[in-house]
């Protein structure tokens, strides 16, 4: 790997993200309403270990700590999801205005630090209410964000930088009501394409809300968890077209294009006839954006599968079991070459430039924005306080040359959000793997600074790509107190 230092643009926006779910804890307090995480971290078996999000890493009440821990990054950004059920404990009507207040807090804390509020509508965390109601399988769901997308420009569109609609509905649709390791736990294919549908339809009914009462100079976006999608031989040619319209063109072709792909409804018709389509909704998901948010992590790689070996599934789940990838059973996932992060994802960089120039020619003129992307290790504690990661350094300078290859052969990118602040609370993985550039040490809640921590520091500071070197010296460390 290079030592020469890597320039990026003047203007790059340097961030790091977490999730309301993931950080914030609070769970029943200051009319706070329930959320299907709630429900689902709290049925038995779900989540490993019976974790939940009841404390996570107690952000609601360490606002002003973690605020100060983003201005000693130096970063430029921040990106937060708001909880629907905090702010509407039902999903709809009565606004929670102590659960507003903490958002608004929290924006007013990030601007008097010089750091840009990116505010995300969605992070997986519908109100329970709404599910009990059909969820996103229904239309109304749909309807229901649009009115609380409304009701967050309102209150806090005057101090919002960038505005995010959706984060990952690849993730909501399909792990949420297709395969059901994620909430709510369902596993019904034909309700999670009705979940696409409404979900686009939704991301661009909270489009048009920002619009009309957010301020004009406020970016709008969304976040897609795109996969990059690569088949083993020519001959997997179908099957990498497969799980591309499933996984990607079923979210940009409503989104970008203003219709879904012929080829995904035709591959679905088995499931579903999408008379859930209605006239002018594509129209309405097409809502013009300011810039797409890619979420990456590692590429995937397929095959057909020749009916006759053992088939696993991307997400592990065995031939034969609920699988979010609906009607490609004739879809084999094949095991990549390591090394690997401790969720078991290939490390591999290369995808992510591949992925942004694929963007860049398909959608000319849409800027776009790394909203995550990062690695769980399993980082340690040492006696002397330090959390020496490493591999995640290692990581992050890897997949930031990738970005800056695909800035150099034109895609414009205007931004970097590392996934993620803290370690947290990691969705049906509960506490143990751990993504942050700050340890979290889960029996006092103390912060400390990873050395990845004080590595990005430096790349923000610098505007530019050091080697990898030793990150941090005693002296450099930090160190929170414990509660």
């Amino acid at each position: 790997m290079s030592s020469t230092p890597r320039a990026f643009p003047q203007n790059f926006l340097w961030g790091t993200a977490t999730a309301a779910y993931q950080v914030e804890g609070a769970a029943a307090e200051d009319g706070r309403g329930p959320s299907i995480w709630d429900t689902f971290s709290h049925t038995p078996g779900l989540v490993d270990n019976g974790d939940t999000g009841d404390v996570a890493c107690d952000h609601y009440h360490r606002l002003e700590e973690d605020l100060d821990i983003l201005a000693g990054l130096g970063v430029g950004a921040y990106r937060f999801s708001i909880s629907w059920s905090r702010v509407l404990p039902g999903g709809r009507d009565r606004i929670n205005q102590r659960g507003l207040g903490f958002y608004s807090a929290l924006v007013d804390g990030l601007l008097a630090r010089g750091i840009a509020p990116v505010a995300t509508l969605y992070h997986w965390d519908l109100p329970q209410e709404l599910e009990d109601a059909g969820g996103w399988p229904h239309r109304d769901t749909a309807l229901r964000f649009g009115e609380y997308a409304h009701r967050m420009g309102e209150a806090l569109g005057d101090r919002v930088h960038t505005w995010i609609t959706l984060n990952e509905p690849w993730c909501s649709a399909y792990l949420g009501y297709a395969s059901g390791v994620h909430a709510p736990g369902r596993t019904e294919p034909a309700a999670a394409l009705a979940a696409v549908h409404h979900l686009n339809l939704g991301h661009g009914l909270a489009v048009r809300a920002l619009r009309d009462v957010a301020d004009p100079a406020a970016l709008v976006s969304v976040t897609l968890n795109l996969h990059h999608v690569r088949g083993v031989s020519e001959r997997d040619a179908d099957a990498v077209r497969r799980i591309d319209a499933l996984a990607n063109r079923a979210f940009l072709g409503p989104m970008l294009d203003g219709a879904y792909p012929r080829d995904l409804i035709d591959d679905t018709a088995a499931v579903t006839d999408w008379s859930f389509v209605r006239d002018g909704d594509e129209a309405t998901a097409a809502a013009p954006l300011d810039l797409l948010g890619v979420n990456y992590y590692n590429p995937v790689l397929v095959r057909q599968w020749d009916g006759a070996s053992p088939k696993v599934t991307a997400d592990g789940h065995a031939d034969g079991a609920a699988s979010p990838w609906i009607a490609c059973d004739d879809v084999e996932f094949v095991q990549q070459p390591g090394p690997y992060t401790e969720m078991g994802w290939n490390i591999d960089e290369t995808g992510l430039t591949e992925l942004l120039l694929r963007l860049h020619h398909d959608h000319p003129g849409l800027p776009l924005m790394i909203t995550e992307n990062g690695a769980a290790f399993a980082d340690v504690l040492d006696g002397d306080g330090r959390v020496r990661d490493e591999r995640r350094i290692d990581y992050l300078h890897r997949h930031l040359t990738a970005v800056a290859d695909a800035i150099d052969a034109g895609a414009d990118v205007r931004g970097y959000f590392v996934w993620s602040l803290m370690d947290n609370f990691e969705w049906a993985r509960g506490y143990a793997k751990r993504f942050g550039i700050v340890y979290i040490d889960r029996a006092t809640l103390r912060r400390v600074w990873k050395d990845s921590a004080h590595w990005y520091r430096r790349v923000v500071a610098d505007g530019a790509l050091p080697a990898v070197g030793p990150a941090g010296s005693p002296g450099d460390r930090v160190v929170t107190p414990a509660s």
